[in-house]
């Protein structure tokens, strides 16, 4: 049996966290782009010919894609994965570099627009215009994208938040480009084959330069998409400094006005989890709100993030996490927070599945908890087995909670919607023999939107719910 600790704030072994299988990279396609058909002249052939040429302006260059795929981007996605790729036409082997964009037509041969093309991924190609643009094109629209995207977020910036995600990928018309703010640290993450270039880099760093005067750029890979589209190795060094006497790569940021550590070279994602800013203050409001404020639990609470703000009305407060860096990380945070908090904060690491059930076993009581596990579901094939781990966090924490009490439970897997969301904390109450009231439905901050046309935008799920 393991119990959580109740003075001061040292770290508890537990299990070592389980690997996360990697989706496969799909093969690429490299044919020969087929020849219009005479009988289909029309008024818009010649637009059809000249349109198939590649970005880059190389004639005869493009890709051809199916009906399912030109359906999807008619209807305002951005996508087309490898498997509805017709044909592709690239330089011959040895002419050149394989060309970051292509133009996209149908099987008629009518344009679709032009795309990043990425030939080692399942996505293959994605839709950065409806037209046919080359790459002087491409970097204006970068540009003008970015500085709009980075406009939208501004007012989202004040004395207690001086974090945010100023771009969105895909939610702001680039795909495959993140752009996080942590204090005076702007982090740049490119996700996309055909956006491995010095240009484009150049052209972000620029913009963000113009627009954000920060104290340096940093350019942050993830690793395994990086194996996955091929991606050339990041220089180590920032992209840009305001002092070039000083490499920042580290620093404090706000988030609600609570201070956090940001290191670029540690930590997942970006390295914090913006999109829970919200949620943070939302699960901290609710708990005050039910007077649910004596005893709480964080789980999966990586850098302590809603741990620290339920420190603000609760009395004692556990966070459990398998990473002892993430734990040694919250407990930085804890102290350059601890002059403005009362409550008694305490880390353990372990593993969530197992220190669930044996504290539930144990009659562990908490007033509050709060789920914000990892994405259990990184692809379809995984939800059924995703589904079953979120049935089994939420029976845990309902055996544990309080009546009264608040649950707050979070999916960060796209494939697990909603109605799933549910249906698995529903299961999960009716076999503790609770009654769960639905408060709130929340997603990710408004600084990370969703856009009906992508449903991949909307990943994010939180529920807030009283246990009776």
């Amino acid at each position: 049996m393991t119990k959580p600790h109740t003075q001061g704030s040292e770290l508890k072994q537990r299990a070592p966290k389980t690997g996360k299988a990697a989706t496969p990279a799909a093969a690429s396609h490299q044919v020969s782009l087929p020849k219009p058909r005479p009988e289909q002249h029309d008024s818009r052939r010649d637009a059809r010919v000249e349109d198939s040429r590649g970005g880059s302006g190389h004639p005869g260059l493009g890709a051809i894609v199916n009906r399912r795929a030109a359906d999807r981007l008619r209807g305002g996605h951005l996508w087309v994965y490898a498997t509805d790729v017709e044909s592709i036409a690239l330089p011959e082997a040895g002419a050149e570099a394989t060309p970051a964009l292509l133009r996209v037509a149908d099987s008629r041969g009518l344009l679709l627009g032009t795309a990043l093309y990425s030939p080692m991924s399942q996505i293959a190609l994605r839709l950065v215009s409806r037209k046919a643009i080359d790459e002087a094109g491409w970097l204006e629209l970068l540009a003008q994208r970015l500085r709009r995207a980075v406009e939208r977020r501004k007012p989202l910036l004040d004395g207690e938040n001086d974090a945010c995600r100023l771009c969105f990928s895909e939610a702001d018309e680039l795909p495959g480009v993140i752009v996080d703010k942590y204090g005076p640290l702007v982090i740049l993450q490119l996700l996309a084959k055909g956006l491995d270039s010095a240009a484009v880099r150049e052209t972000c760093v620029r913009v963000l330069r113009e627009e954000m005067a920060p104290a340096a750029i940093v350019e942050r890979p993830d690793p395994r998409v990086r194996e996955l589209e091929g991606l050339s190795a990041p220089s180590q060094e920032p992209l840009w400094l305001a002092d070039t006497e000083a490499a920042v790569t580290s620093a404090q940021f706000r988030l609600n006005g609570l201070l956090f550590h940001y290191d670029a070279n540690a930590g997942q994602k970006t390295g914090a989890f913006l999109d829970q800013r919200a949620n943070y203050a939302a699960a901290r409001d609710w708990a005050r709100r039910l007077g649910a404020g004596g005893r709480a639990l964080d789980v999966c609470c990586y850098q302590g993030g809603f741990a620290l703000h339920l420190a603000q009305v609760c009395r004692q407060v556990t966070g459990v996490d398998s990473s002892r860096a993430s734990l040694e990380v919250a407990e930085r945070n804890l102290e350059a927070n601890r002059g403005g908090l009362t409550a008694e904060v305490d880390w353990v690491e372990g593993d969530a599945f197992a220190i669930l059930r044996d504290w539930s076993d144990a009659g562990e009581r908490f007033d509050t908890i709060v789920l914000d596990p990892p994405a259990f579901a990184k692809t379809r094939r995984a939800v059924a087995g995703a589904v079953r781990g979120y049935k089994e966090l939420n029976l845990r924490a309902l055996r544990m909670v309080r009546p009264g009490g608040l649950l707050v439970t979070c999916s960060c897997s796209h494939h697990v919607g909603w109605a799933e969301l549910e249906a698995a904390v529903a299961a999960a109450a009716a076999d503790a023999s609770r009654r769960v009231r639905l408060l709130e439905r929340r997603g990710a901050a408004p600084d990370h939107p969703v856009v009906l046309n992508l449903p991949e935008t909307e990943y994010l799920k939180c529920l807030v719910l009283e246990v009776e």
